[in-house]
């Protein structure tokens, strides 16, 4: 498998936390989107860490295609 999982044609809306560190799920078949629980282990994919630079909401990208990881960049309305 060389292209993610499309997990939805829009951005997930997450409130994150400054100087917290998230890992955001690449391959698009994590159960817990945005956000990496392993599934990416049977796939050639890792999940992106990251830290939140401020508390806020941030979009992060469901369609994982975005060329801004982790943060939405609309792709997915070209999908």
């Amino acid at each position: 498998m060389d292209r993610p999982v499309v997990a939805q044609k829009s951005p997930f809306a997450v409130e994150l936390k400054a100087g917290q560190q998230y890992w955001w799920c690449r391959c698009g078949q994590s159960k817990n989107q945005p956000f990496c629980d392993g599934a990416h282990k049977t796939t050639s994919f890792t999940p992106l860490g990251f830290t939140a630079s401020e508390t806020k909401t941030f979009y992060l990208c469901g369609c994982k295609n975005t060329k801004n990881q982790p943060f939405c960049d609309g792709t997915h309305s070209t999908l």
